[in-house]
């Protein structure tokens, strides 16, 4: 068995689940510590999430408020809000971390393989040429090389840079 030395995830295995119904997004949509969920920005009906088990740095999620695993029950002024929300997200990636390109992308229902199914959720993953290197093909294993909080620092600062964001103090920033 391959071991991986990663003391910051302790955080992640103690942590609260959340919201009144269990669900872990609904808990960081009503949380008053972005910077302890992790949450780097928030919409009048979204908000982007660091996510804790990143395949690259800067990997996040982009979430809206309303709690459904169903794309057709977001209404539309959640669905632009989203859209909007991840357009910016890009901007936000570019501008702090420089990545060559993205995978993006909704893990819906079950059987598509993701570990919340009752949240909706896009995933944005910055990717650099040659970021896949000999480890996962010759050892199984995938190096994350950032520590979360580093990462977090560097996101939140690329949605501050955008020249619509509000940025009032130490938790996420508002991108209107």
């Amino acid at each position: 068995m391959e071991q991986v030395f990663a003391p910051w995830r302790i955080d992640w295995v103690r942590r609260d689940d959340g919201g009144d119904d269990g669900c872990v997004f609904c808990g960081m949509r009503d949380t008053d510590d972005d910077r302890g969920k992790r949450v780097v920005a928030r919409s009048s009906q979204s908000f982007v999430v660091l996510n804790n088990s990143p395949y690259n740095p800067g990997h996040v999620m982009v979430v809206p408020h309303t709690h459904t695993g169903e794309y057709a029950e977001l209404n539309d002024e959640t669905l632009v809000d989203h859209a909007r929300l991840k357009q910016a997200t890009f901007d936000a990636l570019r501008a702090s971390l420089s990545p060559d390109g993205f995978n993006t992308g909704l893990n819906l229902g079950t059987g598509a393989g993701g570990s919340i199914d009752d949240h909706l959720h896009t995933h944005i993953v910055p990717r650099w040429e040659g970021d896949t290197n000999f480890m996962p093909v010759t050892s199984d294993t995938k190096v994350i090389v950032q520590a979360l909080d580093e990462t977090y620092e560097e996101v939140r600062a690329g949605f501050a840079s955008l020249e619509t964001a509000e940025d009032e103090g130490d938790g996420a920033v508002s991108v209107p």
